[in-house]
């Protein structure tokens, strides 16, 4: 191979690893970020304003931080690639795992390095399953209290808002992406799609 065809591939390398790079940031750029309740305000109608709020709420809560703890199957999921849990652990009889391999055996009051910790660590119930579902779908999950907890839409401000275990979605340790904008600004757009009447996206 002559050094000019080694500078030609080189340079079409280069360009290559920059034109990925460059579409990694485009893309990770807006989903880390939630727009506030009033950048809606523009959108007249009451049911399609709530829809879109919802839908904006939605990059929390199909974001793996959230999604992981809320499985289809009786295995939690981890990483941002939602692979499988290792150790292989599963549901158990109340969310918190077997008795020979509970949640909280790991993982401990706070994050402990790539472990991550709170004193409430386990799975969300079964009928809280929220992985291979549609936005539309978890929008009517959580408004149906037989599956969402025995919670109001309302009660569902503060658990989203302000729950110190639902919190840990912005505060993963090392290794996690965090979940997009803040808990404070999840909630309020909760908050403001209850208020304008907890419609569901198409």
């Amino acid at each position: 191979m002559t050094a000019d065809m080694r500078i030609k591939i080189l340079v079409a390398a280069g360009v290559l690893v920059m034109s990925m790079l460059t579409a990694f940031a485009g893309s990770d750029a807006q989903p880390d970020k939630l727009a506030a309740p009033e950048e809606f305000a523009a959108i007249a109608d009451p049911a399609a304003r709530s829809a879109a709020l919802f839908t904006e709420l939605g990059k929390v809560l199909t974001h793996p931080r959230c999604v992981n703890c809320h499985p289809a199957s009786d295995r939690p999921r981890q990483g941002d690639l939602s692979r499988l849990h290792q150790p292989p652990v599963t549901r158990g009889a109340d969310g918190f795992g077997l008795p020979a391999m509970r949640c909280p055996i790991c993982h401990q009051q706070a994050n402990f390095g790539l472990v991550p910790g709170n004193p409430k660590w386990h799975l969300a119930p079964r009928e809280m399953a929220w992985e291979g579902k549609t936005l539309a779908e978890i929008c009517t999950q959580l408004k149906d209290r037989e599956r969402n907890g025995g919670r109001s839409v309302e009660e569902l401000v503060d658990h989203i808002g302000v729950d110190d275990l639902v919190g840990w979605a912005w505060a993963p340790g090392p290794g996690r992406r965090p979940a997009p904008g803040t808990q404070k600004q999840a909630g309020a757009l909760v908050a403001a799609w209850v208020e304008t009447g907890a419609a569901c996206p198409k």
